[in-house]
């Protein structure tokens, strides 16, 4: 009996280890958090793509990027503390570039890769050890058939300084990539402002990250 009873614990708790979900934080700005797109965000579909076995939790900041024009950083904001304490298996980073006035980028380009770093190691703290990957920000797209809006980074500043900052931070800090720029390059339908998503340009990340991480 005590034989029989030892198996179906052993069964139950191998059970329950099995059954445990893979946690999924989505970190990022208003892409991540979907600017004006409701419970359609990326995360959202995001969940919807890889099933049950993941659980995928959106810590999304509106109006945020990583460079700090007088704002206190990312890792500082108490969503990110109560994310950390949630202990997520993988962590898929989307930082704010493109979505930043020019003028910033000039003024703090120097801060992206120390600040980038910083940010990825906070999350190397965990005891969870997450898997982490971080993307390449999306295309920027014209805008009412302006190639260029003094609002928005520009597109050679993306191609020729930011993708490349993103290569060299992942190279050093051993970090996976997932490329938007490419899976998204061409879509500029689904970005009615050029650098926010619709609910389908969403529709778009969610599968770039979910063949990303899969």
């Amino acid at each position: 009996m005590k034989k029989i009873l030892f198996l179906a614990g052993l069964f139950l708790f191998c059970t329950a280890v099995y059954a445990q979900k893979i946690k999924v934080a989505c970190v990022g700005n208003s892409i991540t958090f979907g600017r004006g797109l409701g419970d359609s965000t990326y995360p959202k579909h995001l969940q919807r793509l890889l099933g049950e076995g993941y659980e995928v939790r959106n810590l999304g900041i509106s109006g945020r990027t990583l460079l700090k024009k007088g704002d206190k950083p990312y890792w500082a904001d108490s969503l990110f503390t109560t994310g950390k304490n949630w202990a997520p298996d993988i962590v898929i980073i989307k930082l704010g570039t493109n979505d930043s006035k020019p003028q910033n980028w000039d003024a703090n380009k120097n801060d992206f890769i120390p600040d980038y770093k910083a940010f990825i190691e906070e999350w190397k703290k965990l005891p969870s050890k997450p898997k982490i990957y971080i993307c390449y920000p999306v295309p920027v797209f014209p805008v009412n058939g302006s190639p260029e809006n003094k609002f928005r980074i520009r597109e050679s500043v993306v191609k020729g300084e930011i993708i490349p900052a993103i290569r060299k931070i992942a190279k050093a800090e051993k970090v996976r990539t997932i490329d938007l720029y490419k899976a998204l390059s061409g879509h500029g339908e689904y970005f009615a402002d050029g650098v926010h998503p619709d609910k389908l340009g969403a529709v778009l990340i969610a599968e770039a990250v979910a063949k990303g991480i899969k």
